[in-house]
Order: structure tokens, then sequence, then C-alpha cells
């Protein structure tokens, strides 16, 4: 009667290949949300150096012959 019971809870192969499934779907939709989070933060880095204003290196020198100070 043991036997029959183990044997009873134990998952069937249709089961177990669905469990499989189940994994390689779930760690395929991992990597691609981690790819396109990956891809978003890139974008959004870009988009920051972008928009981030660049200082002149005219102005600089204008500010240091303001203040009498040698250029290098």
């Amino acid at each position: 009667m043991t036997s029959a019971t183990l044997h009873l809870m134990a998952p069937t192969h249709t089961e177990v290949r669905l469990l499989r499934l189940a994994d390689t779907l779930t760690l395929y939709v991992e990597r691609r949300v981690a790819r396109r989070a990956e891809r978003r933060a890139l974008v959004l880095d870009r988009l920051r150096e972008q928009q981030t204003p660049t200082q002149d290196p005219r102005s600089f020198r204008r500010a240091l012959a303001q203040l009498d100070i040698p250029r290098f």
C-alpha cells in the first residue's frame, strides 16, 4: 500500500515536462526583463548626457582673461 501511495504522489512525465517548460519560460522572461532594464538605463544615461549643458572652453578662457590670469 505504501508503494502505491508513493507512486500516486510522484509527478507524471507530463507534469515534469510542464514544470521544466515553466522554469525555462521563467528564465527567458527574467533575462529579457533584465536586458530591457539595462537598455533603458543606457538610453536614460545617454539622454541625460545630451541634455546636460556642456561648458564652453572659451568662456573659461574669457573668465581667466578678465581676472588677468595667464593661460597655459
